[in-house]
């Protein structure tokens, strides 16, 4: 297992987001790096999850290969213990450097500006949402929906891409006054395809992907799928066993941390409380078994 990472900090990082950072390999190449750090309501968490990174990374490389049939992706590798890269001029030994697990070597994109969410639930801000006007980003739905029920059919329901702050909710006309219509059809078909063939392969597993976020650039004039992908991140993982719509479901993601950080009464502004030990604790093992369940293997030790 690597050591817990906050942060990397190491030779030539071009940008540190609320969990990943990245680093230009050259060659139109980026190192992508996971941290351990957690994200709750757009505010970073004071307190790392534990191999969060590894899981993160891990997962989406799973996904990647899995769906590279379905959709182009940015992945080239998965940086492990004993490969060497060069970081701002610097060789770094990708152990050493607790970068082994948690990184991925990508192509270089140029990124589309739309969190491009799939919903097959009605739960979370979708969920509130429909509480106060029937619909979701403009799509009308039917009455008398109750928490967590299925939709008839998943629906794409996207949001602004910000680099602070909070994301704000999109109709898929925005999206193409936004990006043009070409394009903006591409990513909501491309989404929906990705989230219908997941879904599949999870409910095999005994997981329902409640929702989840996906993001694309263009690479070579492609539109292809970028950053993450089905990770406990970027989806709502629920067990299937148990599962009854009508209240909000036990699950295998950060909302776990969510639900911790609203019962404390935090007003969801910097600074952010410090996480107890035993949520810490419990978040990282829903992390690692999110893995496990959806792979069918334990979380590889990185070291």
């Amino acid at each position: 297992m690597t050591g817990v990472m906050v942060r990397s900090d190491l030779p030539g990082k071009l940008h540190e987001g609320k969990v990943r950072e990245l680093y230009d390999l050259g060659d139109d190449r980026l190192l992508m790096v996971a941290t351990d750090r957690v994200s709750t309501y757009d505010v970073v968490m004071p307190t790392p999850v534990p191999r969060k990174g590894e899981v993160l990374t891990r997962l989406s490389a799973h996904w990647f290969d899995r769906t590279a049939d379905v959709v182009p992706n940015h992945m080239i590798s998965v940086v492990e213990a004993g490969d060497t890269l060069k970081l701002g001029g610097t060789s770094v030994n990708a152990g050493e450097a607790g970068l082994a697990g948690r990184s991925m070597v990508v192509r270089k994109a140029e990124p589309i500006l739309v969190e491009c969410v799939v919903r097959g639930y009605i739960t979370g801000s979708g969920w509130s949402e429909y509480r106060q006007s029937g619909s979701v980003c403009g799509i009308v739905l039917l009455e008398g929906l109750i928490e967590s029920q299925m939709l008839p059919d998943p629906i794409f329901t996207p949001t602004t891409k910000a680099e602070t702050g909070h994301d704000m909710p999109m109709t898929f006309e925005e999206v193409v006054d936004f990006i043009g219509e070409e394009m903006a059809n591409v990513i909501k078909l491309r989404s929906l395809a990705l989230y219908r063939y997941a879904a599949g392969v999870a409910e095999e597993r005994g997981i329902i992907i409640a929702d989840t976020k996906f993001e694309f650039g263009v690479i070579d004039g492609e539109i292809t799928l970028i950053d993450e992908a089905l990770t406990p991140d970027s989806s709502r993982f629920w067990p299937m066993a148990g599962y009854e719509a009508g209240h909000g479901q036990p699950s295998f993601d950060k909302q776990y941390v969510r639900d911790w950080a609203s019962d404390t009464g935090w007003n969801r502004e910097p600074p952010a409380p410090e996480l107890p030990p035993d949520i810490v604790e419990a978040s990282s093992e829903r992390y690692t078994e999110a893995y496990r369940l959806i792979t069918g293997d334990p979380l590889p030790d990185a070291s």
